[in-house]
């Protein structure tokens, strides 16, 4: 009966795994239904080997391999039609770039899909209902998330792995392993339940799900136990640093007036609560000057003077203008109570089309330009050291620059904490506040470091070093939240992506040696 159906081609190859792709948006957060992938990767996976089975005597189009492309296509189209769709939210605040929404929610995962569909066109004639082809799905897919994370800019964004983002004890062998390596060690996991579609007897079957269980079990113990110890290393910390993470829930606007900008650094400095007795670090998000420069700001000093004292230190984003490269950075930076630049970042990654155009010279002749305020291009910041300041390491992250564990894993091995600040707001009530927020968690766990999170129009968190959220703030929510951080002095951090590649060469060997078995 089932083979009935899915003989159909239009089902098999193009409805099925759209919808499966559509539905793994439910497996991250904010939904966290993990299980969800536990029926769709093994059904994707039985999907491909019986499109390789039957393409030559059902679907008769030649070559048959277009078959595995398409399939790939229609999967990877539903898997980021659902798990990027809010990017073109960013779209709906200037009336000239609304015409571009339907190629932003089709084009871009159209774009991204290709890393399924030629992955899947490469491997679907090799798959079978066997373990060793499961050696090589997984190997397959984590390669493939691998690359989409490295090529061009990259964008690392909703690897399988943080589907796993809500079960903080689960995610602790990201410390030992690193990103990719445990994406796919999660692959694998997912793929197991697809032993069920194997010709072997019952008790088997049942092993190896026994055997699935045990495998969680081993990773929730391990990860329970570090967290445990971890709390009794915190209490033993003695240097800590009081750091207050401001949520303004500003409205995003273009074109505000000076005396826009006055009220909302009124409002900042009511939402920050200053003491003036406590040595504090104020942390406001990215964007809270609206396309205001440093420069046009200055005017505001008397009122960073009238609030703030020598006990204070505040952390916000800017755009900088740079005189010898005739262009803006945009900049996270440190200011005294004098606004005084203390200390300064300039972002590494752009955002394509919302921060910098490609192909600038071209496409400004059409009238476009980058989403955000202002008409040319950020400049992109070149590899800089941490903001060093009163005894804090800091390791910036502007916005997006949260995903890339790449940052993470070249950053100053005398790291103390991560600052992560954002312009949320582009993205409206969507799911997109939520996913950004999930990779905070694993950028802390990765560093062993707390991680400090204000986002505008998003949560804002202070993460410990161990992924557990102490402290946070809801989109929408305005208010502060403070804590007396400790800076831990861990020089822990996954260096590079070898055990990954170790592990992928593994998985690539057993899947050989046992193919060359089978053919004898």
């Amino acid at each position: 009966m089932i083979e009935k159906y899915l003989s159909n081609r239009l089902l098999t190859l193009y409805i099925f795994p759209f919808l499966a792709g559509i539905l793994t948006v439910f497996s991250f957060q904010p939904f966290n239904i993990t299980l969800l992938n536990f029926v769709l990767l093994p059904s994707v996976f039985y999907m491909i080997v019986f499109i390789n089975k039957k393409s030559k005597n059902i679907y008769r189009k030649k070559p048959f391999k277009k078959n595995f492309f398409i399939f790939g296509t229609a999967f990877g189209f539903g898997y980021y039609l659902s798990g990027i769709h809010w990017i073109v939210n960013s779209l709906t605040f200037d009336e000239n770039f609304r015409i571009f929404i339907p190629f932003g929610l089709i084009l871009i995962p159209l774009f991204l899909s290709l890393f399924f569909s030629i992955i899947i066109l490469l491997i679907g004639p090799r798959l079978k209902l066997n373990f060793k082809s499961i050696f090589l799905f997984s190997a397959s897919f984590a390669f493939s998330d691998y690359l989409r994370s490295k090529i061009l800019t990259g964008f690392p964004w909703n690897l399988w792995a943080y589907s796993f983002s809500w079960s903080i004890e689960i995610i602790q062998l990201l410390e030992v392993i690193g990103l990719f390596a445990f994406n796919l060690v999660v692959i694998s996991i997912f793929l197991i339940p697809a032993t069920f579609f194997f010709k072997i007897n019952l008790f088997q079957k049942f092993s190896i799900f026994f055997t699935l269980i045990l495998v969680l079990l081993s990773f929730y113990i391990y990860g329970s136990y570090s967290i445990n110890n971890n709390q009794k290393n915190l209490k033993s910390i003695e240097d800590k640093f009081s750091i207050k993470v401001i949520s303004p829930n500003f409205e995003l606007k273009y074109g505000l007036s000076n005396n826009d900008i006055k009220k909302r650094l009124k409002n900042l400095i009511k939402y920050s609560e200053p003491n003036l007795h406590s040595k504090t670090i104020f942390v406001w998000p990215e964007g809270v000057f609206s396309g205001y420069s440093y420069d046009d700001i200055l005017f505001l000093r008397e009122i960073f003077l009238e609030n703030f004292n020598k006990n204070h230190l505040i952390l916000f984003g800017i755009n900088r203008f740079n005189k010898q490269k005739n262009g803006f950075f945009n900049s996270l930076i440190i200011v005294n109570n004098n606004l005084d630049i203390l200390q300064e970042y300039k972002k590494q990654k752009l955002v394509p089309f919302g921060e910098v155009l490609p192909l600038e010279n071209i496409l400004n002749k059409f009238g476009l330009k980058k989403i955000t305020e202002g008409y040319g291009s950020f400049l992109k910041g070149d590899n800089q050291t941490n903001l060093k300041i009163n005894g804090l390491n800091i390791l910036p992250l502007i916005c997006y620059e949260v995903i890339f564990t790449k940052l993470i894993q070249s950053s100053d091995p005398n790291t103390n904490l991560i600052v992560n600040i954002s312009e949320d707001g582009w993205f409206g009530n969507s799911i997109g506040p939520h996913q950004h927020f999930a990779k905070s968690i694993y950028r802390a766990i990765e560093r062993n470091s707390f991680l400090i999170r204000s986002a505008n129009g998003g949560i804002s968190a202070i993460i410990n070093n161990k992924g557990e959220v102490v402290k946070k703030l809801n989109p929408k929510e305005v208010g502060n939240i403070d804590l007396e951080v400790p800076l831990i002095k861990s020089k822990n951090k996954n260096k590079n992506d070898l055990i990954f590649f170790i592990l992928l060469i593994t998985y690539i060997l057993i899947f050989n040696i046992k193919n060359k078995k089978d053919v004898k």
